[in-house]
């Protein structure tokens, strides 16, 4: 594939370099989980510079024009978590190779296609701080610059000597397409089931993290129930941060976060604590929450957040979040133990670390 450079140059991210900043990337304080994802980190720290540098060579491929919107929407899509699963998994399965640095800034690019998108449909004004795309140049342009990430993402993947991991990504691009679109139409639905919640979920966000551990796998010829059980991994581990993300965007600090925060009931879009807090209400309250929802305005997205704390639901989802990390943590069983399998756990184990935090 084409996506070595000739030379490191400036690298944007330090997040990997400085675990402080990766964890408060992740809505939370530091605490003592900096030692551990300092250790993780550094296993993979020159792999994702690399990875970096390589994102920021496929901005410069786009016309000169298109560029500057690329590299921005690429340097604020966010903590290359993906990548580093995608990495840390081919170090656990047989080493890292370029094809796992190839695959990284895929679902990298994807992610930050999906993260211009939803931006627009959120209305969401900051993300790392910074403003958005949509915020700088408004929504026409926007759109097409996810679709132009999108289109390259999987133009690159095409490109892997094996159809299979090609395959895979379009696949999860697919699933994370749909998972938006059932969420959208969902919206503002007081019939949405926590089934259902968790389907739209496992597509729209833990696809991605899926295909990152099970073609890391994949790519080193790991055994078929290796492959499996890391594909199941990602699957608990995106589930898990999804939720959490519910829960920040309910309960968390916009300063913290680095993003606009209360997107979601002001959207519409019912998420685990919200969905909890009707479940256990009385008849009258599940009535007036209802109406809430519904209504939405400013006072009542506050009121429904302070409900979901003060009843318990907040912390409920957050020990959904952590069973699942755990559940992800006993995928790694089947991997030889060693350094890489070790920081996978070691992941796990910092951000249930940071949504405890939420208790």
């Amino acid at each position: 594939m084409s996506l070595r450079p000739q030379a490191l140059t400036f690298l944007k991210h330090d997040c990997y370099a400085c675990p402080v900043k990766f964890l408060r990337n992740l809505g939370g304080s530091v605490g003592g989980a900096a030692g551990n994802i300092k250790k993780s980190l550094e296993l993979i720290n020159a792999q994702l510079y690399s990875v970096e540098e390589r994102i920021a060579q496929q901005a410069r491929t786009f016309d000169p024009a298109v560029e500057p919107y690329v590299s921005y929407a690429c340097e604020s899509s966010g903590k290359r978590l993906r990548p580093a699963l995608a990495l840390l998994a081919g170090g656990a399965t047989g080493g890292i190779n370029p094809s796992h640095l190839d695959l990284a800034v895929v679902l990298e690019l994807i992610h930050a296609a999906t993260l211009v998108h939803d931006d627009i449909m959120d209305g969401a004004e900051k993300r790392r701080s910074q403003p958005t795309a949509n915020a700088k140049w408004g929504n026409a342009i926007t759109v097409l610059l996810g679709d132009c990430l999108f289109a390259h993402a999987l133009k690159l993947s095409t490109s892997f000597p094996d159809g299979e991991v090609s395959r895979r990504i379009a696949s999860a691009a697919s699933d994370v397409c749909s998972g938006e679109i059932i969420q959208t139409q969902r919206r503002f639905d007081l019939k949405l089931s926590v089934s259902e919640y968790f389907r739209i979920i496992e597509m729209k966000t833990a696809a991605l993290f899926a295909a990152a551990s099970e073609l890391g796998a994949f790519i080193n010829a790991a055994p078929p129930e290796v492959i499996s059980a890391m594909k199941t991994f990602g699957l608990r581990f995106g589930a898990a941060y999804q939720i959490y993300d519910d829960c920040l965007d309910l309960a968390g600090s916009e300063e913290k976060a680095g993003k606009t925060l209360g997107t979601d009931l002001r959207k519409g879009k019912l998420t685990l604590p919200i969905l909890h807090l009707l479940q256990t209400a009385s008849g009258a309250e599940r009535h007036r929450y209802s109406e809430m929802i519904l209504r939405c305005e400013e006072e009542d997205a506050v009121g429904l957040a302070e409900a979901a704390q003060s009843s318990g639901a907040v912390r409920f989802a957050i020990g959904t979040t952590e069973r699942m990390l755990h559940d992800a943590q006993q995928q790694l069983s089947l991997l030889p133990r060693g350094k890489y399998t070790e920081a996978l756990h070691s992941i796990c184990a910092t951000v249930i670390e940071v949504v405890g935090q939420f208790r």
